[in-house]
């Protein structure tokens, strides 16, 4: 992996760069994705078939509709430095140039389009309080929570609007149920090929 290349804000000093020579020595087994969150460096296990089924789908109904100068990608490492941060998220929209541009490892978040965490058993609460709150307080203009483990059953999450590190909720719907992506999108998902067969 490459140093990362961050201007983080407060500046965390040497602790920062210590958590970052961690991470990128972690050796963890393939497939796993080591993150670092809240200043603390994270791994989590390879995701089930049907979280990456869910990403594919996404992917797929996103691809229709995408301009041109934006791609999708899977292992894009994403700063967060207002958290001490450094996510790995399930599915980022951001412009092609940007990424092609990118020498130190990962995009700040305020520069997405669109951030997408799909949540596994093990790694809910990261996504649900700490990425949602890191991605607020970074400025991510959109963060979509897809909770398969949600107590109330599976949910998409759609917030937006970030301000003072808070987002607000757009949009809140029950796998099944189609979920409206504003503009820059404009789009409805049809969630539901999220549903377990």
């Amino acid at each position: 992996m490459s140093a990362l290349t961050v201007d983080h804000t407060p500046d965390p000093g040497r602790e920062w760069d210590d958590t970052v020579r961690i991470w990128e020595q972690t050796d963890a087994p393939e497939g796993c994705k080591v993150e670092i969150i809240e200043g603390i460096v994270t791994v989590s296990p390879p995701p089930d078939g049907m979280h990456n089924a869910i990403a594919d789908e996404l992917a797929e109904s996103l691809y229709a509709d995408k301009p041109k100068e934006w791609g999708i990608y899977q292992t894009l490492g994403v700063a967060v430095p207002s958290r001490e941060g450094l996510y790995i998220p399930d599915l980022v929209v951001a412009p092609k140039q940007l990424v092609r541009s990118d020498s130190g490892g990962c995009l700040p978040a305020a520069a997405c389009e669109l951030l997408v965490e799909i949540t596994s058993r093990s790694n809910a609460a990261h996504d649900r309080i700490s990425k949602a709150a890191g991605y607020a307080r970074a400025g991510a203009p959109l963060y979509l929570l897809i909770d398969r483990w949600a107590p109330a059953g599976p949910t998409l999450t759609l917030f937006g609007e970030p301000k003072n590190g808070v987002y607000r909720t757009l949009s809140t719907v029950k796998f099944g149920e189609p979920l409206d992506l504003p503009e820059p999108f404009g789009l409805t998902l049809d969630t539901s090929s999220f549903l377990p067969d």
